[in-house]
């Protein structure tokens, strides 16, 4: 299955929604978005997961890299509406603790 991505931006902070399937193949996908904003020096960045049906170590491991590059920065990278399955997948690895996961999309003001 496919990952779509979009992202969308709000001074300085930025929602990317994923939907389909993040893994080795499409895991460059995602990680192009990231780094991107990353360059771009986002301040908040939250990856909406709430449409990726399955997540594999390739694609945690982008989301680990952005997090640790958006943090080194000042920046900061929250997970949010993530499905059953990957919930699952964050908290028997322990990255749970790592993110910051929310039960759903903050709603981002235009300040």
């Amino acid at each position: 299955m496919e990952l779509n991505v979009s992202t969308t931006h709000r001074a300085g902070h930025a929602v990317v929604t994923a939907t389909g399937e993040l893994d080795l193949y499409t895991a460059p996908r995602l990680q192009n978005e990231l780094t991107a904003l990353v360059r771009d020096r986002a301040e908040r960045v939250v990856v909406d997961l709430g449409g990726v049906g399955f997540c594999d170590s390739t694609g945690l491991n982008v989301l680990l890299a952005a997090h640790r590059d958006l943090t080194a920065q000042g920046g900061s990278l929250a997970l949010a509406a993530p499905t059953p399955t990957v919930r699952r997948i964050l908290q028997v690895t322990g990255l749970d603790t790592v993110f910051t996961v929310l039960d759903a999309v903050p709603a981002l003001d235009s300040r």
